[in-house]
């Protein structure tokens, strides 16, 4: 949430003409992180809270390109972006640790289902035809 704010007051300083722009794709990205964690975290599986951490984590990523942005096209000095910017490598790495942590904690089992079995009979692997127990005799014809 720190990030957040910073952002806010980081935007104030912003061009007017890039409210619409820069400000709020940055408004977006920054408000993102949180948010996703939250929802993530609300949800029932540990598979769902690492799909919002991934989202989330992605946000950071994208926040950090947008700050960069912003530095290089003269929105704001870099002394006010490099914070920021080393905020939300630092928030990322935290959800990448946190995604590798949620990941490892989803059973094999739940990540990689079995497919359930339509025709429980054993297959003749030359046909893909369930086996019989008196199969009928193969002829040749000439």
């Amino acid at each position: 949430m720190d990030l957040v704010e910073s952002v806010y007051a980081l935007t104030k300083t912003f061009p007017k003409q890039e409210e619409y722009r820069l400000v709020s794709q940055l408004h977006r990205a920054v408000v993102s992180i949180p948010t996703n964690l939250a929802e993530g975290h609300s949800r029932s599986t540990r598979r769902d809270y690492a799909s919002f951490v991934s989202i989330a984590r992605g946000s950071a990523a994208e926040l950090e390109t947008l700050l960069l942005i912003a530095q290089r096209t003269k929105c704001a000095k870099r002394e006010d972006i490099a914070p920021r910017l080393g905020a939300a490598e630092r928030i990322g790495r935290m959800l990448n640790g946190l995604r590798s942590k949620l990941a490892d904690r989803v059973s094999p089992q739940s990540q990689n289902p079995k497919p359930k079995t339509v025709n429980p009979e054993p297959m003749n692997p030359q046909h893909r035809t369930p086996r019989t127990q008196n199969p009928e005799p193969k002829t040749q014809t000439p």
